[in-house]
């Protein structure tokens, strides 16, 4: 069974029965001992239905994680409805496995064909101090590499931080970079 196969059971029998698999047998040993974030993308004629993931690793390993995310873009990408069941013959996936992000010390460190990226904030006060009172929580934003839409490091940025609701001329922003395999 490949990651892409593992993804499709999970949803699949996530959709019909409302139960998550165990991860089966005979998938690569390297899956079910490495520990690892996922990303799963769910796409119904080459449009998107769902993705979403960890970027860092929140399971026992990485065939959990892939369940885990796999069922969360079919159930509870709030951009979308949940997947129906008869829309289950029409979906394709695409399973990412992410390194552990690492920050960068300048943006010419980044390409957004290779590396996908994540941008934090770090709340700032009005004298220029970190705001550590237990309230203001660090907003965050995550691009997978190499989408077809992003086609600079200032684009994947400011679309990174869009996402996230980060505004980068009045917020602190810290970015990591990581690398992914993707599996089709």
């Amino acid at each position: 069974m490949t990651l892409v196969e593992l993804a499709q059971k999970a949803v699949e029998n996530y959709i019909r029965n409302r139960e998550i698999i165990s991860p089966p047998k005979g998938l690569p040993r390297e899956f079910l001992k490495k520990r690892a974030g996922t990303f799963v993308t769910i796409e119904k004629n080459r449009d998107l239905r769902g993705c979403i993931g960890t970027y860092l690793p929140t399971r026992k390993n990485i065939t959990e994680e892939i369940i885990c995310n796999a069922i969360s873009a079919a159930a509870e990408d709030f951009r979308f409805g949940p997947v129906q069941e008869n829309e289950l013959p029409f979906l394709s996936y695409t399973v990412y496995i992410l390194s552990e992000p690492e920050l960068i010390k300048d943006i010419s460190e980044l390409n957004p064909q290779k590396y996908g990226i994540i941008v934090k904030t770090i709340p700032i006060g009005k004298n220029g101090d970190v705001v550590f009172n237990g309230h203001s929580i660090p907003k965050s934003g995550l691009l997978l590499p190499d989408l077809k839409e992003i086609d600079t490091i200032e684009k994947q940025i400011f679309v990174a931080c869009q996402k996230g609701g980060i505004n980068p001329t009045k917020e602190k922003v810290f970015i990591y970079k990581f690398t992914v395999e993707k599996f089709t």
